[in-house]
């Protein structure tokens, strides 16, 4: 297995360090000595077939899951037995592969709950709406209309109930709620599942304005191959719960571990097709 630092970027320190991760449910095995890194500003593709073990990793990355065995460090902090609360108030921020709002809330009060991790203000302060509170909320406002739903392209529905909008502004909304935890690690499960097109181009310049913009490294799982070949530094493939492949999307591509895992054959040349043409298909949209 071949690893490469991402592309056009000089090796510094992880920000994230995954080390030999297991994780059991009885008898079966989801993730089976995973160990992998993210480089700070980078975007990091992890792939895999599915049932692979994805989201199973991203649950444990961020918490959810508690792994059985080895290591996760962020900025070179153990967090392996940290609750999902302390890794976002650390810089940890995810979406979910199936939309995670509250869809009877608006989009402002969605987007504003995903502060709350960072915020100091005591249940009597809160409760008397004064002081701490009245600054806090007022900076927490500021930040997110002025900044991320002007970022999104989503002030026109900011006062919309979340169950009306579709599907493809919803995922832009839990996007914003992400961002607004101030991640310095936005972890997106399968930003653009389900998406059309021009959805999907739109989310994809999202991701690379993150980076450029406000600075963030991005993790994220995702099936859309040309999007993956497009955007990533570093791709992570997984099969079956294990590492068989990763680095840059060029090495991944000339990978036969990865045709192998896709189409369950020897056809190499059939894949490697497949993932060019869908790359050069994502440079040319």
């Amino acid at each position: 297995m071949e690893t490469t630092p991402p592309r056009g970027r000089p090796a510094a320190p992880p920000l994230l360090q995954v080390d030999s991760v297991t994780l059991a449910f009885g008898g079966v095995r989801a993730l089976s000595g995973v160990s992998f890194e993210v480089q700070p500003g980078s975007i990091t593709a992890v792939i895999g077939p599915n049932g692979a073990g994805k989201t199973s990793l991203f649950n444990t990355i961020s918490g959810f899951y508690r792994p059985t065995g080895g290591s996760i460090r962020f900025r070179g902090r153990e967090i392996t037995r940290l609750p999902p609360p302390e890794r976002a108030r650390l810089g940890l921020a995810r979406s979910f592969q199936n939309i995670a709002l509250f869809r009877g809330m608006t989009v402002l009060d969605n987007i504003k709950l995903g502060r709350h991790a960072h915020l100091k203000t005591n249940v009597f302060e809160a409760l008397a709406y004064w002081g701490r509170a009245r600054r806090e909320e007022a900076e927490l406002r500021r930040d997110i209309e002025e900044r991320i739903i002007d970022f999104l392209e989503i002030d026109h529905i900011r006062h919309a109930p979340v169950a009306a909008l579709p599907y493809g502004l919803q995922k832009r909304v839990e996007m914003a709620r992400a961002l607004a935890m101030q991640p310095e690690i936005l972890m997106l499960d399968e930003p653009v599942a389900g998406m059309n097109r021009e959805e999907t181009e739109d989310m994809a310049r999202f991701i690379l304005d993150v980076r450029a913009e406000w600075g963030a490294t991005v993790l994220m799982v995702e099936h859309d191959m040309g999007m993956v070949m497009d955007l990533s530094d570093h791709v992570v493939v997984l099969n079956f719960g294990q590492v068989i492949a990763q680095g840059t999307p060029a090495v991944v591509q000339a990978d036969p571990e990865v045709g192998r895992a896709y189409l369950g054959s020897g056809d190499v040349q059939s894949l490697r097709a497949k993932l060019q043409a869908a790359a050069r298909q994502g440079v040319a949209a």
